[in-house]
């Protein structure tokens, strides 16, 4: 396909939209079904990309590209000019080949890379305070009198603690001495050898104050001299704190983001309300507030938006090329409640409780417990905007308060396990920490899988600045372990069983999608796969120990896919 271009906006050609509706509403940019239009702009935009040879960029796509390989999230945002003719503005998160200023691409919010801008100054400042700690850091003086420490203060220790030992030696056979002297020595003659036994005993106790008075100099003369190299890299460290704070919040102050009525809020003043307090790294740097901001500057109404991933996929999170993907939640969402203020959005669709999930199946039930078969689509407990829920609805047709033992994802099926009394749901949730309750799911993966059984282990963690999802971080993640089987195989797809030896959040969902580990998203798993009617991932078999009755239960349910 090819576009019309002039300054910012491609324009569409009349033929490729002449039968394509405009839609009623803005793309809800936390959840959304990319409309025809931006899937057009995303596929010129890609072969945009496929084709320029000016973008001294690695995506990773390539094995003879040089630097490291980083893919990067694009977004196009369809728009109306003034004079009602569609177009689409092209955006890039972040920085592209270390630059703001593409032709193709709408500028950033704000540029802290143009020429002699204050951003540039004030890091040339803070560069010039890092070469002054690296160079003390990288002194000989300094390493020396470093290493001089260490060794010289393992030696002390060393040493005293020997002397110490000789001195121990010595008290015990000096008791040895008043024992054997005490019982043939008369008490006259004993007294004499009592004082000279007490003699030598201050001689060894001056004999150890010498000796760490000795190495006390030693350490403090080195000590001394060290303390001026880290006085100063101290008071450079201070001032390069300070310098770098002051310049991110003179950075904040210079966000400024408007909506459809032009009204203008600094990125402190969105984030200020948050739960941060202050905005994250990157805030604003993401491409649908970059569209939105170019949009409204200059008069253009937005209709849709989309955002995809072009390059090699991360080895942290979930992202797969030229696959459409949300706004992320900790960076944008605060700042989208402002652009998207006064306009038509789509609905929220994490506000809707979906048809099927209305019935709630009760698998069994007894005096201390009850089963049962969550519906997809329906919250384990309360949530922040929906209340409906597995417990909200127990708690209805039962006599006494639902006791929530562990939870489903909202989009999962399956077994859930609720107590009816407090000590029914201590007993259940020990077994649940102990790792002695017996759990399988079935899932259907999104391709064919080729080997036939196997286990995944990754360490995980929160993605702090886009909850929900999950990361790979294998310094500070958490270790999480699946065995998992092959079912059967279809066209394209595998349905297979998972047996999660640990209870990470979203491990099943993470270690399908992610490429170090079966590399198959979940099919439907709107997080880290792509949208289909359900998340296809059912808790099919638990098994425990029944609280009261001390006998082992287990139970089934059909996946029904």
């Amino acid at each position: 396909m090819r576009e019309h271009s002039q300054g910012k906006i491609s324009y569409f050609l009349d033929k490729t939209i002449n039968d394509i509706e405009l839609p009623e509403r803005f793309t809800f940019p936390f959840y959304y079904e990319p409309h025809p239009l931006t899937k057009i702009a995303a596929t010129e935009l890609q072969h945009y990309l496929e084709t320029q040879t000016h973008l001294e960029h690695n995506f990773g796509l390539s094995t003879d590209r040089e630097g490291i390989a980083i893919g990067k999230m694009f977004g196009v945002l369809v728009v109306q000019d003034p004079a009602g003719k569609l177009g689409y503005l092209s955006a890039f998160s972040g920085k592209l080949a270390g630059s703001n200023d593409h032709p193709r691409f709408v500028p950033p919010v704000f540029d802290m890379l143009v020429e002699n801008s204050f951003f540039l100054k004030e890091i040339e400042i803070i560069n010039a305070i890092n070469d002054r700690i690296k160079e003390i850091e990288s002194n000989n003086n300094y390493l020396h009198l470093k290493l001089d420490l260490e060794v010289l203060s393992a030696q002390s220790l060393q040493e005293i603690s020997a002397f110490r030992e000789q001195l121990k030696s010595n008290r015990e056979s000096r008791k040895e001495i008043r024992e054997m002297k005490k019982q043939r020595l008369s008490s006259r003659d004993y007294e004499a050898v009592e004082a000279d036994l007490i003699k030598l005993s201050l001689h060894d106790k001056h004999q150890l104050n010498v000796l760490t008075n000795k190495w006390e100099k030693i350490l403090e003369k080195i000590r001394t001299a060290l303390a001026q190299f880290e006085s100063d890299l101290e008071n450079l460290k201070n001032e390069r704190k300070e310098k770098s704070a002051a310049l991110q919040q003179q950075l904040f102050e210079q966000y400024v983001f408007l909506n459809k009525d032009g009204k203008s809020k600094s990125l402190q003043e969105i984030f200020s309300l948050t739960a941060f307090g202050k905005p994250p790294g990157g805030a604003g740097e993401c491409a649908t507030p970059k569209l939105l901001q170019f949009a409204f500057v200059n008069g253009y109404k937005p209709i849709a938006m989309a955002e995809f991933w072009w390059g090699a996929t991360p080895k942290s999170e979930i992202r797969k090329h030229k696959q459409y993907y949300p706004a992320c939640t900790g960076k944008c969402k605060p700042i989208l409640a402002h652009m998207l203020e006064g306009m038509l959005v789509d609905e929220n669709p994490f506000l809707r409780i979906p048809e099927g999930s209305r019935e709630l199946k009760i698998v069994y039930e007894d005096e201390s417990l009850v089963v049962v078969n969550k519906p997809a689509g329906l919250l384990s407990v309360p949530g922040k905007e929906i209340r409906e829920s597995v417990y909200t609805r127990l708690k209805d047709v039962l006599d006494t308060e639902p006791l929530i033992v562990h939870r489903l994802d909202m989009d999962t099926s399956g077994l859930l396990v609720v107590a009816k009394t407090e000590q029914a749901h201590k007993h259940i949730q020990r077994q649940f920490m102990q790792g002695t309750v017996r759990k399988r799911y079935r899932a259907l993966l999104s391709k064919e899988i080729d080997e036939s059984e196997g286990e995944i282990s990754l360490p995980l963690i929160a993605d702090v600045y886009n909850r929900p999802r999950q990361l790979v971080c294998f310094e500070t993640g958490k270790k999480s372990i699946t065995r998992w089987k092959v079912i059967k195989k279809y066209n394209a797809m595998t349905k297979v069983d998972f047996w999660p030896l640990t209870g990470r959040t979203h491990q099943l969902r993470m270690h399908s999608a992610h490429e170090l580990g079966l590399n198959a998203p979940i099919v439907g798993d709107d997080l880290y796969g792509t949208v289909a009617k359900r998340m296809y991932l059912h808790a099919a078999h638990l098994e425990f120990t029944h609280p009261k009755t001390k006998e082992k239960i287990s139970f089934e349910a059909e996946e029904g896919f």
